[in-house]
Formats: C-alpha cells, sequence, structure tokens
C-alpha cells in the first residue's frame, strides 16, 4: 500500500501508558507517526492516550500527561501499543489483562514497548508469537513466561504482534512498520527527519548492553560472550563455546586477556552474576532459585561470588516492594 493509495480513514492508534513508563521510548514511538502525517500533509495515524483508571500519569522522569480516556471507555483501535518501564514486573492488574485479551479477540495489532511486553505476556497474547523485550527486563520475562519465543532483538514484528525493546529502537521499529502501512520513501523521508540515517533491520540484536561487548573489538569474542549469555542457566563448556567461534579454548582465553584484560572464565561469572542480579531486583523468585537460573548449582557457592562482585547478600540486593 503506497501513501497515495492509502485509505482516506487514519489508522487509529491507542498508547496505554503504564506508570513509571519510559518517556524517550515513548517519543520515539509517537514522533515518526506525527512526522509522517506533517511530510504528507494528510493525517494518515490518529493516536489517543490511555491509562488503567483514566487519570493523568507522569513518567519516569516525571512529566505528566493527561490521557484522552480510561480502559473502561469503548474506543476502536487498528494498533494498540503498551507502553511499561523499571517494576512492569510486579504489575499484576486485572483490568489490563482483561482488556488486552478482548482486543485480541477482536485480532487488533497489540504492541509492547520496552517493558510493555511483560504486560501482553501476562495478559497471554504473546503466546505463539516471537517477542522481545529490553535486556534489563529479558531475565525476568524468561522465567515467568519460559515457553516464550523470546529473541535478544532491537524489535520483532510477528502478525499482529509488535514489540520492541525500548531506548531509541522504536524509531527503527517505526521505520519498519512505515514501510510497511505506507511506503518506504515515507519511512526513509521521517527517519531522516529525526537524523536517523541508519535505521536498524528486523533482527538487529541488541546484544547484553555491558561494557564487555563495547570492549570487544574482536567479531569472534563477541560472538562467544553473546553465546555465553544465551545459555546461562545451562552453561555450555570453554572448548564448545571456543568450537563455535573457530578457535581453540587456548586462542580464545589469548583473545579475552588481549581486548578486555580478563579470562573467559571470569566473563561467564560476571554474566551469571549479572543475570541473578537483574532477577533478585525484577522477580520475587526465592534466592535458591536465582541461584539456579543463573548457573549456579551450589547456592551457598551463589551466595559468595555475588557477595563478593556487589558487596552485599543476595536477600540484601532486592529493591524495596
Amino acid at each position: 500500500m503506497s501513501a497515495e493509495q492509502a485509505p482516506a480513514a487514519p489508522l487509529q492508534l491507542g498508547f496505554l501508558l503504564v506508570p513509571t513508563f519510559a518517556m524517550l521510548p515513548y517519543a520515539a514511538t509517537v514522533e515518526p507517526l506525527r512526522a509522517a502525517n506533517l511530510l504528507l500533509r494528510r493525517t494518515l495515524f490518529e493516536w489517543r492516550h490511555l491509562t488503567i483508571d483514566g487519570a493523568p500519569i507522569q513518567s519516569s522522569n516525571g512529566l505528566r500527561i493527561e490521557p484522552d480516556a480510561g480502559l473502561g471507555d469503548a474506543l476502536d483501535f487498528d494498533v494498540v501499543f503498551v507502553f511499561a518501564g523499571t517494576g512492569v514486573e510486579r504489575v499484576d492488574d486485572e483490568r489490563i489483562v482483561d482488556w488486552l485479551r478482548r482486543l485480541a479477540a477482536r485480532k487488533v495489532k497489540l504492541g509492547g514497548i520496552s517493558g510493555g511486553t511483560f504486560l501482553l505476556a501476562r495478559a497471554g497474547v504473546l503466546n505463539g508469537y516471537r517477542c522481545t523485550i529490553h535486556w534489563d527486563h529479558a531475565a525476568a520475562l524468561a522465567e515467568v513466561f519460559p515457553d516464550l519465543d523470546q529473541r535478544g532483538t532491537m524489535f520483532e514484528v510477528d502478525r499482529d504482534r509488535l514489540t520492541c525493546s525500548g531506548g531509541i529502537a522504536p524509531l527503527d521499529l517505526m521505520h519498519f512498520l512505515l514501510t510497511e502501512w505506507a511506503d518506504p520513501a515515507l519511512a526513509h523521508s521521517v527517519s531522516e527527519w529525526f537524523l536517523h540515517r541508519d535505521a536498524r533491520p528486523l533482527g538487529t540484536l541488541q546484544r547484553e548492553g555491558s561494557a564487555l561487548l563495547e570492549r570487544a573489538n574482536d567479531h569472534r569474542l563477541r560472538t562467544a560472550i553473546d553465546l555465553m549469555y544465551q545459555t546461562l542457566e545451562e552453561p555450555v563448556l570453554r572448548e564448545a563455546v571456543a568450537r563455535h567461534v573457530g578457535l581453540s579454548a587456548r586462542q580464545l582465553d589469548r583473545l579475552c586477556l588481549r581486548d578486555l584484560g580478563v579470562s573467559l572464565a571470569q566473563i561467564h561469572r560476571l554474566l551469571r552474576l549479572k543475570r541473578a542480579d537483574n532477577l533478585l531486583q525484577q522477580t520475587n523468585l526465592p534466592v535458591t532459585q536465582v541461584a539456579v537460573a543463573s548457573g549456579f548449582g551450589n547456592p551457598s557457592h551463589f551466595s559468595r561470588a555475588f557477595r563478593r562482585e556487589f558487596g552485599v547478600s543476595p536477600s540484601d540486593r532486592r529493591r524495596p516492594k
């Protein structure tokens, strides 16, 4: 469908804002739609903001938004995006669950931005779909919903489900969607409008986000770290990691020491502890389950390693509820 052939009726979008949603991914989602309307000098997209109860809401930076409606209001949408941020793992509101299920039954396209994916999963509307979420929430999502087909990508578009990792990644998602909903020329013009010249395609990995990957210059080392991160619960052997990147175990160790100043075993240990730290702060899983999910078979060993790394015990690390 080209922009010229688009139907006269604008696409109707709903933005459900959940407490502590982040402003950056929200803006990176809505601004490309605004720019598309301006560049074409016609309204291709219209949107309304919703909160759970229709009351005003603050983003994580304190900016206050007045919504257009609450979940109980009768509104028709073609697409609905859910925005959520830190603490989304503890949002368990049946009003959201029921509303999303009703939308899914009506074949409305559903999207989760950043932590919003967690709420789509809680409603059961991601079963059988590929999805993604910000890496900071990924471990918790995998623990609570282990059967999801979760990818570590910037964004995923699988039929009528649209999920995005957050940050500035919605710019990439919207570039993809504008190509699908309008045409590539419009998508390119919108990306240029925001000086986003190199839109990342579907399937681009987020990476884990750690300083280790930023410092790893050799692509084989990056691949090895990615493999270890994806298999933390059931760690792969050092020799298997090395074979995966076409090196011997000794060569890979030398590469680690050259680029990062630490051994492969130290990298693996740090990744496991970072996973445990995320789970402790984002879920209510018992410490013993956190240990297992992070690849530590011995809870006592886990507690000692965690204290050495973070200076506190695992139980003391949890965020106040």
